[in-house]
């Protein structure tokens, strides 16, 4: 995990974005968390600290982080679109119990083909529907 803003800074400077105060702690809270967040995740966390952030800077910034390909949008649930900072290819698992989107490590035979069928790949989202295992211990001790 990065923490470091000069990393940071790299990141969006050689994606072509200028480092502004905003993008960098846009970014670093998702790269922070450890989840995967939704837009309106992240306004409530910097509004916070940054009374002034405007939820369409929030937005805006985060196209901006989709378009350069730095996030990876997913949108397990379909009614709400959540951010990834892991952008290389692997899989999501969506706890039924507790909501939480949780990165599976999997070995996936079409994960990194081009082209399956004549057809072309640009993209593979693969998930699972489930009850993590921290959910799993809570149900076994009842």
């Amino acid at each position: 995990m990065i923490t470091n803003s000069v990393e940071l800074k790299k990141i969006l400077s050689s994606k072509g974005i200028k480092p502004t105060y905003q993008r960098l702690k846009i970014l670093e809270c998702i790269q922070g968390s450890g989840k995967h967040l939704t837009a309106d995740s992240v306004y409530r966390v910097l509004v916070k600290e940054l009374p002034t952030i405007s939820k369409t800077t929030v937005y805006n910034t985060l196209k901006a982080f989709l378009k350069k390909e730095i996030l990876v949008p997913l949108t397990i649930t379909g009614t709400e679109v959540r951010f990834d900072y892991n952008t290389h290819p692997h899989h999501h698992l969506l706890c039924e119990k507790c909501g939480r989107i949780i990165d599976v490590n999997v070995l996936c035979p079409n994960l990194h083909r081009k082209e399956i069928s004549g057809h072309c790949i640009h993209e593979l989202h693969g998930y699972f529907r489930g009850v993590c295992s921290d959910c799993m211990k809570k149900l076994s001790k009842h």
